[in-house]
């Protein structure tokens, strides 16, 4: 429970800030983060992850809400979570085993800068009163634990900063300076659109990026999450309870939103661990803006500063600058590719889809050099035996083809015990050797087909069919 109070009280700037990147009101943010907290507590697959607005979502929808108003937001908001339940049907949480460790911690490290430089501006052009309150902040939190942990070291320095600031009277920047706080509870909100296909065609092309950036942050946070827990998550049914989560918040007047990888870090260091935490999260936010607007108001910026930065700090992967060297140049690259292009755009979805694509580059470039092509006799008019060994797939094509040579009406027998045609690019790699070996008079045989090779060069060789069917072919 102490955990849920901690992460509410961080999620009201971030909240109030995502709304103004939106250009809405600060509840939109708000109600948001209240309604996919408490949804999400229920219906996600990952305990202890905390969901709610996030600026990954919040910069896609601004063009939406500039051109059209915010009952597009909610139109559009609906729609995305309704793409989420599909995907979380379609099991496309899958992919996510395509997301290589050197991504997953590129991704950590460029967020962690991110969350850093997202507090700069609450550093710039203030009083000393601002930087005093921030070191407060972290002693606290880092020296508070070896004291005792019954109660979480963040909550206490929010709490005792704020008692300062108000007691003194300090000139540091509030809450109530980020916008204003709504008052009341949030109330059931149907998008005023028409039910056209204009309305899908311009809702379409927002909901879908929002489903895809929310689903992607959201995994990759529940991994790390995973990770920090050493426990497993159901990444189905968290897709589903994302999409779930998302159309509760626009009923309520809410935003899009996803997993948010700050604010887990937050709950898990602070005790969270069941479904509890993240339940309170939501509702005692709701609490605040409900009945306590005024006092949240007050909070200090520098006390939630200090809190964010030690985030940022618990956040980024510090073994991985020791491990740039130990560990093999390609992950590395593709490391430092994912950071640079997650802080140069402020954008989690293309930094990761860089290092996805790079590790896969290199993945292939890898298992191209996988394989080996023997040659043995042939003196004089001598058969000729070549024994082929390793992956042939559209990668390794070209080096596959150029192992043969002219044999001039040799024969030859192609031995592939010791090999695996993976797609249709090996196989009419096989086809082109062999069509040019008989071109110059040659006998050719091939021999050795694995089952799976064996059904990929029935299905769509040109030249004579494996042999599999009649069991003429060993295994």
């Amino acid at each position: 429970m102490l955990a849920g109070i901690v992460v509410a009280l961080a999620l009201i700037p971030e909240a109030i800030g995502f709304s103004i990147i939106s250009g809405v009101d600060p509840r939109v943010g708000l109600y948001a983060s209240v309604a996919i907290a408490i949804v999400i507590s229920f219906l996600g697959g990952r305990t202890a992850m905390i969901s709610a607005a996030t600026a990954a979502v919040a910069v896609v929808v601004t063009p939406l809400v500039r051109d059209h108003g915010v009952d597009y937001l909610f139109a559009a908001t609906i729609l995305m979570g309704a793409i989420q339940i599909v995907a979380g049907l379609l099991r496309l949480d899958l992919l996510m085993q395509f997301v290589s460790r050197s991504v997953i911690t590129g991704f950590v490290n460029a967020l962690a800068i991110l969350i850093f430089m997202a507090q700069l501006p609450q550093l710039t052009g203030v009083s000393w009163h601002s930087y005093a309150m921030v070191a407060g902040g972290l002693a606290i939190i880092y020296l508070l634990p070896r004291v005792t942990r019954a109660v979480p070291s963040p909550l206490v320095a929010i709490v005792v900063l704020a008692a300062l600031s108000i007691a003194m009277g300090l000139p540091v920047r509030t809450v109530g300076d980020m916008g204003q706080l709504p008052q009341g509870l949030p109330s059931l909100v149907l998008p005023n659109v028409p039910l056209t296909l204009e309305t899908l065609r311009i809702i379409l092309p927002y909901a879908l990026t929002m489903a895809a950036v929310g689903l992607l942050e959201s995994l990759l946070t529940a991994q790390i999450v995973d990770d920090m827990t050493d426990t497993d998550s159901d990444k189905r049914r968290e897709s589903m309870g994302q999409g779930g989560a998302n159309i509760a918040a626009a009923l309520v007047g809410g935003m899009g939103g996803c997993a948010m990888i700050g604010q887990s870090v937050i709950n898990v260091t602070s005790g969270g661990r069941k479904r509890l935490s993240t339940f309170i999260a939501g509702a005692f936010l709701l609490f605040l803006l409900a009945a306590l607007g005024p006092v949240v108001g007050r909070i200090p910026m520098p006390a939630l500063v200090a809190v964010m930065i030690m985030v940022s700090i618990g956040t980024f992967s510090w073994n991985s600058i020791a491990n740039l060297r130990r560990h093999p140049p390609t992950s590395s690259v593709v490391m430092l590719v994912t950071v640079a292009v997650v802080v140069a755009t402020h954008d989690l979805a293309q930094g990761v889809l860089a290092g996805v694509l790079l590790s896969g580059i290199f993945f292939a470039g890898k298992v191209r050099r996988m394989f080996a092509v023997e040659r043995s006799g042939g003196e004089g008019a001598a058969p000729v035996l070549y024994r082929v060994r390793g992956e042939i797939f559209f990668a390794s094509v070209d080096r596959f083809t150029r192992a043969f040579l002219p044999e001039a009406g040799r024969a030859v027998t192609l031995d592939v015990s010791d090999a695996h045609f993976w797609d249709i690019s090996g196989v009419g790699a096989l086809d082109k050797i062999v069509a040019r070996l008989r071109r110059d008079g040659s006998e050719v045989e091939v021999i050795g087909y694995n089952r799976a090779s064996a059904d990929l060069v029935d299905r769509f060789a040109l030249h004579d069919k494996t042999g599999f069917e009649l069991g003429v072919v060993p295994h």
